[in-house]
């Protein structure tokens, strides 16, 4: 009686031609989603900047660093006090890896620094973001 299944070969076969599809598609797939959550980072910043100049506006100041992007959520209790304030977002936002973003206002050469530390979560390399880049 001849018995039914794969021989050790064919299954080596099958797991060689797996690996090398895996080796293939892998870093494709990987290579869009850091790109996706580099693109998500950028539009979350671009639209806290816009928050930022909405309180501005309304209240003739960003927020300074001890306040931070708290205030655009809750009024700051810590001075300056904002005369006009409204909540301008839902919520204190972080970057696509669950970060804080990097606030800090006076700025180098700007009015506020906003940034988020990127891919590998340490500050002042290559990867991070900055929202005015």
């Amino acid at each position: 009686m001849k018995q039914k299944g794969f021989t050790l070969i064919e299954l080596l076969v099958v797991v060689i031609i797996l690996g090398i599809i895996a080796a293939i598609v892998v870093p494709r797939i990987t290579g869009r989603v850091d790109e996706a959550k580099v693109e998500a980072t950028k539009v979350q910043l671009k639209a806290v900047r816009d928050a930022l100049e909405q309180y501005k506006l309304d209240n003739g100041f960003y927020p300074t660093t001890e306040q931070g992007l708290k205030a655009l959520v809750e009024k700051p209790a810590t001075p300056p006090a904002p005369q006009r304030w409204r909540q301008y977002m839902d919520k204190v936002p972080k970057d696509a890896w669950d970060r804080e973003l990097l606030y800090m206002s006076p700025g180098m050469g700007k009015h506020f620094e906003l940034r988020s530390m990127g891919p590998d979560g340490k500050e002042g390399t290559e990867d991070d973001i900055d929202v005015w880049k």
